[in-house]
């Protein structure tokens, strides 16, 4: 039985489409499209006020909807605050007045900075980020400034203070404690002698000093920095404050 000539045609244009689509595979356009980019006045019309506009929510310049989230972030919602602008400072401050809502970090810690970056990088995961806010982190054109590389070296820099601080206080075991309304506070430890000792990395951290209870063994006592607690035996392995 002989195929048609014309059938024929067909089967080679088929043979021929799949050879050149092994050889040369489709290409899918790769350029997402252009970020939106906001000014302070256009985002406060996203405030949540206008129910036929989405709200959202500006971090260190990033802008996310969270219209999802609209019993929160919605007029009378607990999070209302933070929409519509960029508030990067109350994340870490608490301060929710008209001086505290504002994305300026100066003077706030390493780690508080570390704070405020783990918040935007929170958004990125949990909401649709929709463009970026002309002003302190993005130029008119959406491109990060100065002080948002500052930022982030500085988030960076906490983050490497932090890891210091754990692995030097993993080397001395910490105190139990417990408190009751009708004892107070305790400090004990199953190993060793309860002791106050400055945190090795404190100051660079958060520009003060401060304290932590460590358990140290009887031949380390000596050293330099160690107090013992207001009331408490040098002896005692544990301590009523």
């Amino acid at each position: 039985m002989r195929l048609s000539r014309f059938l024929g045609i067909p089967i080679c244009l088929a043979l021929l489409s799949f050879f050149l689509f092994r050889i040369i595979p489709l290409k899918y356009p790769t350029d997402s499209p252009p970020t939106r980019v906001f000014s302070v006045d256009e985002l406060i019309l996203y405030n949540g006020t206008d129910p036929g506009l989405p709200i959202l929510l500006g971090i260190l310049g990033s802008v996310f909807d969270v219209s999802k989230g609209k019993s929160h972030y919605g007029v009378g919602g607990g999070y209302s605050h933070f929409s519509g602008r960029d508030a990067s400072r109350a994340f870490v401050s608490g301060n929710f007045s008209g001086e505290g809502l504002t994305d300026n970090l100066h003077g706030l810690t390493s780690p508080e900075v570390k704070s405020i970056v783990e918040w935007r990088d929170f958004y990125f995961k949990t909401y649709m980020f929709v463009g970026k806010l002309v002003g302190r982190y993005y130029d008119s054109e959406g491109n990060p400034t100065k002080y948002l590389k500052g930022v982030e070296a500085k988030a960076a820099r906490g983050a490497q203070l932090l890891e210091k601080q754990k692995k030097e206080e993993a080397k001395v075991a910490s105190c139990n404690s417990r408190w009751s309304q009708d004892e107070g506070s305790e400090v004990w430890c199953d190993e060793g002698y309860p002791r106050l000792v400055q945190r090795p990395v404190e100051i660079a951290l958060t520009g003060k000093m401060s304290k932590r209870c460590g358990c140290f063994k009887e031949d380390e006592l000596g050293q330099p920095g160690l107090e013992v607690y207001d009331g408490c035996h040098y002896s005692a392995k544990r301590c009523h404050l």
